[in-house]
């Protein structure tokens, strides 16, 4: 990567995700997380909505509402604090790292530019081996990690 700061950063995020890998098998409750702490708590869906100020009807909602993905993490929060907990949210990548996101990005981008490439010599009746297409993609890959360039999320 050309640009340090941008290294290190992507470094750091990667530190900063580790903390969340373990949670990636973690599945959420049919009925969420609220609902699921509530019941366990044996706390009624009136005496949390004392401790939230609202109507039970309004818990019950509020339950519904994160069940079906709709919730505001503010909601979330607000809930946490009622439980006398604390909401922690994060994101799980996909990958090993940010960086191997970002290599197979950039080889999925190599591999359409070098391709679109040898479309275009091929009907020209110039068409390269097999091999020299697999250098030319592993190449570009390496030109696109390296720079980064603003093209590479489009």
């Amino acid at each position: 990567m050309k640009n340090n700061k941008q290294y290190l950063l992507l470094q750091q995020t990667d530190k900063k995700l580790e903390a969340f890998k373990d949670l990636k098998a973690t599945v959420v409750p049919a009925k969420g997380w609220v609902n699921t702490f509530r019941t366990a708590l044996k706390m009624s869906l009136r005496q949390l909505g004392n401790r939230l100020n609202i109507a039970p009807q309004s818990t019950k909602e509020i339950e519904e509402r994160e069940a079906n993905g709709t919730i505001t993490l503010n909601s979330l929060r607000d809930v946490a604090n009622a439980m006398d907990m604390q909401l922690v949210y994060g994101f799980v990548s996909k990958h090993e790292s940010l960086e191997q996101m970002i290599g197979k990005r950039a080889k999925e981008l190599a591999t359409e530019i070098v391709m679109r490439t040898n479309n275009t010599m091929t009907l020209e009746d110039q068409q390269n081996s097999k091999e020299r297409i697999e250098k030319a993609i592993a190449q570009k890959t390496n030109e696109i990690k390296s720079e980064m360039p603003k093209y590479l999320w489009d």
